[in-house]
């Protein structure tokens, strides 16, 4: 990708702005107003940011970032080196960083969250070597140019540290300079599909959802937001009554979230017809969206399963599912949970989920 969103909105603001008195009077003054409010929704529906991520080869850091929901564009070039200006052939010498400059929409994709995806496909325990390639300039780096991403940056590799025994060793710089990579460097293996790339591109479909865009509510708020029945089940652990409850034979595309955090737990794509009276789920949209307890209760033991961030009891999941799709049956209370369907999830925020629901 070679154009923004940002560059065509400016565009299109100016060409605006700047049309004459003759054209405004030419055209209805509904239709102008309809032009002015259009232009003002792109602009606030957008909020473009910028950063620069060096990993490895910037071959395959590209390719994967343009895969990411929320991103808009991505180049390959050269950051942080000895000089202002540098080359393929001289990056050994000026100590450039092989990086990819990513332009993202903040609406869509938080930092936070674009370099838990960046940390997906690097060993950020390495110094100055990434897959099959060595040298400095394969070093891994984040470079940032508002100071206020700093602080993003370092949370989230504390955070990453966690994980490793070894130090993470991954720079974190303002960014000196950027200088855009030869042309047939950009998006080379759109260019060359069988060409060389050290990180599998398919982790981009590894979907993240974080825990922290969807925190838990007070018991008071939650007792404000549900209703008696919501709150009796997410809260108390009761049932609902089978073939009386709103999804049980709701079969309609889209995504099913916890109703008292937002956090998405199921999606239409995994939902089958189990005769139970009650939602049923082959699987969750992602294993570490719910947690599972021991319920012991009307002298049974069975598997309580638990909204990750909201820790709201759900239902309960067996092993009668069907067979070709893991043989699991997870048994869910309507009233746990709220559906979003698919032509609501891009205006509900849960747009970077919609290729689960459509296989898009």
């Amino acid at each position: 990708m070679k154009y923004h969103n940002l560059a065509l909105l400016f565009i299109s603001t100016m060409a605006f702005s700047q049309m004459s008195v003759a054209d405004t009077m030419s055209k209805p003054v509904t239709e102008v107003k309809n032009m002015e409010k259009q232009v003002q929704q792109q602009s606030q529906e957008q909020d473009i940011r910028e950063i620069y991520l060096a990993g490895g080869c910037f071959w395959g850091i590209e390719a994967y970032m343009e895969r990411i929901y929320g991103v808009k564009d991505a180049t390959s070039g050269y950051a942080n080196g000895k000089t202002e200006q540098t080359n393929y052939r001289l990056i050994g010498s000026t100590d450039h960083a092989e990086t990819v400059h990513v332009t993202y929409d903040a609406n869509k994709v938080s930092l936070d969250k674009l370099l838990q995806y960046y940390f997906q496909v690097i060993d950020p325990t390495s110094v100055n070597k990434q897959g099959n390639d060595r040298g400095r300039q394969y070093r891994t780096g984040i470079y940032y140019q508002n100071e206020q991403d700093k602080q993003i940056i370092l949370n989230v590799i504390q955070t990453q540290q966690a994980k490793y025994k070894d130090k993470i060793q991954v720079e974190v710089e303002p960014l000196k300079h950027y200088v855009l990579a030869e042309e047939y460097h950009q998006d080379y293996l759109k260019k060359n599909p069988n060409g060389y790339c050290h990180i599998d591109l398919e982790q981009a479909n590894h979907i993240i959802i974080d825990p922290k865009d969807y925190p838990k509510p007070s018991d008071a708020e939650l007792k404000a937001k549900l209703t008696p029945l919501q709150y009796s089940v997410t809260q108390g652990k009761n049932t609902e009554r089978s073939f009386s409850n709103e999804y049980w034979d709701n079969f309609e595309a889209g995504i099913y979230v916890d109703i008292t955090t937002g956090e998405p737990l199921f999606s239409s794509a995994d939902k089958f017809e189990s005769g139970c009276g009650w939602p049923s789920f082959t699987k969750p949209i992602d294993k570490d969206v719910v947690t599972y307890a021991d319920d012991r209760s009307f002298n049974m033991l069975r598997t309580e399963v638990i909204s990750r961030s909201g820790k709201a009891h759900l239902g309960h999941v067996f092993d009668d599912g069907p067979k070709d799709k893991g043989g699991l049956r997870y048994c869910i209370n309507s009233a746990a949970i709220k559906f979003i369907p698919l032509n609501k999830m891009e205006e509900e925020h849960y747009g970077y989920l919609i290729k689960l629901v459509n296989g898009k």
